[in-house]
Order: structure tokens, then sequence, then C-alpha cells
């Protein structure tokens, strides 16, 4: 049997050279053959925008396109969307990703969480508005009422009802509001509560739109008790008011506290 002479130092480099050649060869074969064919080199996807379907949809939708997917545990509440529709994905869509790779979805809320209600009362409208926002509640009806302080927030209502601050609401639920317009734009003759009843006087002061100022109370022998005997501004010829303003009054006898 005839053996190589390695004795040589040119067999020596010629064996070197086959060794060098062969590691060559299995190194190029492993990264550009054996690898990209187990890992599906080159083979990837565009994810598809799945926001706003349902889960029956994204089911179908993803699995269709050889992808799958998970709802994560971070589901969110949005006012007006619908309910247990896909809000947010990732990746995100038009991402190139491989096949058989799991988007991960976050989904829409049923039910609403609840936040304190916050305090509007005095507040201006756009300081109101802005505190609505933050708690994430939003602005519903504006009543203008007569009052002095203009643009003033001076009632907050929830379903119809007012409500205190502090009362727990659903986020998104809807702020109906009541704000002052100023001392009103009507101007009108002052109306005569003299002689009146205390309550009938109020009365007319309030169905006029006017506010009872203050009520101090006075001796008069001749008068019954609980009986106005005096006003201001008086109810004489060409005296006006404005919508908003108040009348103070003078009541025969003690006056409850209101």
């Amino acid at each position: 049997m005839t053996k190589i002479s390695t004795r040589s130092p040119f067999d020596l480099l010629i064996h070197i050279g086959i060794i060098l050649a062969l590691v060559g060869v299995l190194f190029l074969g492993f990264f550009f053959v054996y690898l990209p064919f187990t890992t599906n080199h080159g083979q990837t996807i565009t994810v598809p925008d799945v926001t706003k379907m349902s889960l029956n949809e994204v089911q179908t939708f993803l699995g269709d396109r050889n992808l799958r997917y998970e709802v994560t545990t971070d589901c969110t509440f949005v006012a007006g969307a619908e309910p247990l529709t896909v809000y947010a994905q990732y990746p995100r869509p038009n991402t190139k990703v491989k096949e058989g790779r799991k988007v991960y979805l976050t989904l829409i809320k049923r039910v609403p969480p609840t936040v304190g209600m916050p305090d509007l009362i005095n507040l201006t409208y756009r300081s109101a508005e802005l505190n609505l926002r933050s708690a994430g509640l939003v602005v519903g009806e504006r009543k203008y009422v007569p009052d002095v302080a203009k643009n003033a927030v001076l009632g907050q209502f929830y379903n119809g009802k007012e409500i205190v601050a502090g009362t727990p609401v659903p986020k998104g639920a809807k702020i109906d509001l009541e704000i002052g317009d100023g001392l009103g734009s009507t101007i009108f003759e002052v109306p005569n509560v003299i002689g009146k009843p205390l309550d009938e006087a109020v009365t007319i002061i309030v169905g006029s739109d006017l506010k009872v100022g203050t009520k101090i109370s006075v001796d008069d022998p001749e008068k019954e008790v609980g009986t106005v005997v005096r006003q201001k501004p008086e109810a004489r010829p060409g005296e006006r008011i404005r919508v908003g303003e108040k009348i103070d009054l003078w009541v025969v006898g003690p006056i409850e506290p209101d």
C-alpha cells in the first residue's frame, strides 16, 4: 500500500490547505445553507392592522396569515368604542416578522372603571373643563343662569342629578354644568314686595330671576310678624334692576336661618 509522504515541506502545506478548505466549506455551508433553511431565512410576513377588530375576526384574520395572537392583561377603556375589540397591537401594523410570530393584543374593556368626581364649583368653565378631562370625564350640556360670577361653575350634574365631589362616576361620563352668565342682559323694573309675607316675597323675587339678599329683622308692632316692610333697591318709578342681582329685605320679627 502506497503511503502519502508528508516528510517534505511541500506535502505538509498541501495537507494544511486541504484541511483549511474543508473547514471553509463547512463554515459557509452552516451559515448560508443550514442556518437559513432551519430559520426560514427571508420568509417574512407583513403584520396586518387588526385594531378595531373583534376577537373572532382576529382569530380568523391572523390564522390565515400564519400568525398567532395573545391578549395582554393591560386592557383599557375608551368611551364610545366597541367593547372587546382590539385597541392596540404589538408588533405594530406593517412590521416585517417571521411566520408563526405571536401578535400581542390590547382589548377595550366592556365595563368602564370609575373615577372620583372632581369639585368644579366656583371654578371657571375653562378650569372645570381641564379638570374633567384630567379625570377622564367630558363636558356634557352647559346651562347658563343669571349670576354675578360670569363663566363660573355654579352646579355639576350627572344623569340629571346634582353630584357632589368625590362621588364615583364611570370614566368617560358626561358631566353637565350650570354656569353663571354675569349679571344677565335683561333689565326691568324692580318688583314691589313691600307688605308681602316673606315667603311670598321670596317667591316673587326668585320668579323674576333675581336673588334674595340680606334679610334684616326689624320691630313694627303695627305689622304682622314675617311681613316685609322695606326693600333695597326700592320699587320706585324709574328704578331698574338687572337679572341676577339681589334685593335686600327688612322683615318684621325674628328671621329663621336659611
